[in-house]
């Protein structure tokens, strides 16, 4: 006896998907051939139109660039200037407050030297009057 069996062998379930799949591929694979190519033709059909008519805007833009330019360079030096002015002010003011702070420092120095030196005099004047009272 054989283990043969007597049906027909039927295909498994993954036969079956792999057989689909290979069809889906071949036809996707048809597909995107075909719009690959018409994609190519549009594409150099495009290409000619647009190389045609890039001149006229070539001029356009580097006058709009030029006008550009121009617009913002005087802003720009505005605000160079108005920088530097202030920065100069900026500058003039802080010598001015420490040529004022220096006077003001020296001033003071010599009120507080005077006015030790007044308030040390005194003293000994005081101290002299009082021993030679004592001593006689």
């Amino acid at each position: 006896m054989s283990n043969k069996s007597t049906k027909p062998e039927e295909k498994g379930f993954f036969e079956k998907v792999k057989e689909t799949i290979e069809e889906l591929w071949d036809g996707t694979k048809d597909k995107a051939e075909d719009i690959k190519d018409s994609a190519e033709e549009t594409f150099d059909h495009l290409k000619d139109k647009v190389t045609a008519k890039k001149a006229a805007p070539a001029k356009k833009t580097t006058t709009a660039k030029r006008t550009v330019a121009a617009k913002t360079a005087a802003p720009a030096a505005k605000a160079k200037t108005a920088a530097t002015t202030l920065k100069n002010k900026a500058e003039n003011k802080g010598k001015t407050t420490a040529a004022k702070v220096k006077t003001e420092t020296a001033n003071a120095k010599k009120a507080v030297t005077s006015k030790s030196a007044a308030a040390k005099t005194p003293r000994k004047t005081t101290t002299v009057n009082k021993k030679a009272p004592v001593a006689k």
